[in-house]
């Protein structure tokens, strides 16, 4: 299973390659407009989102256009866990693990509180499987909220199956550029 799952994580960053980084920027903001039309997003008030890695979704301008109406969270790796963090702006942020910009405020811990949740994944398939980077700071954060979770991803990582285990939390929803990939 473990081989499985990185040959998979292997052929989707060299399809990543192939893709221009103009096209993927579309397809963010395309994929986010989406994102912002569905009936959880405009009923949530606290959202947990992510800092987009360059190979990932880009969420930056997102997360900064909704932080002022929403209670925005975002994911800080804390050793071998994800902790969340309220963001409160650009100058609220400095460089974490992984050189990813997290906000350095105070750790977030009412995770009841968290309606809605946008979850980057390396894959996702038709039966709400994620596939992550393989270090499962997901697979313990997910199990602790009560949120609906929405996978999001580009079109060209998403696959029919994935291999999955049983720790591994499936999505209530996925989404690509394309529109809801899961459920059909």
């Amino acid at each position: 299973m473990k081989e499985q799952k990185k040959l998979l994580r292997k052929q989707i960053k060299e399809e990543k390659k192939n893709q221009h980084p103009d096209l993927l920027m579309m397809h963010s903001v395309t994929l986010l407009e989406q994102i912002e039309k569905h009936p959880r997003f405009i009923a949530s008030n606290t959202l947990l989102l992510y800092h987009s890695l360059g190979d990932e979704v880009q969420t930056h301008a997102f997360v900064e256009k909704w932080h002022t109406s929403k209670k925005i969270l975002l994911p800080v790796v804390k050793g071998d866990i994800l902790v969340l963090r309220h963001y409160t702006g650009k100058s609220g942020m400095k460089a974490g693990a992984f050189n990813i910009e997290e906000p350095t405020g105070e750790d977030f811990t009412n995770y009841q509180e968290i309606e809605l949740s946008i979850i980057p994944g390396v894959s996702f398939d038709r039966e709400g499987n994620r596939l992550g980077r393989g270090k499962g700071y997901y697979d313990k954060l997910l199990p602790l909220l009560s949120s609906y979770n929405i996978g999001i991803c580009y079109h060209f990582q998403a696959r029919e199956h994935i291999p999955s285990e049983p720790f591994d939390q499936k999505m209530d929803e996925i989404w690509t550029e394309r529109g809801r990939f899961f459920p059909l």
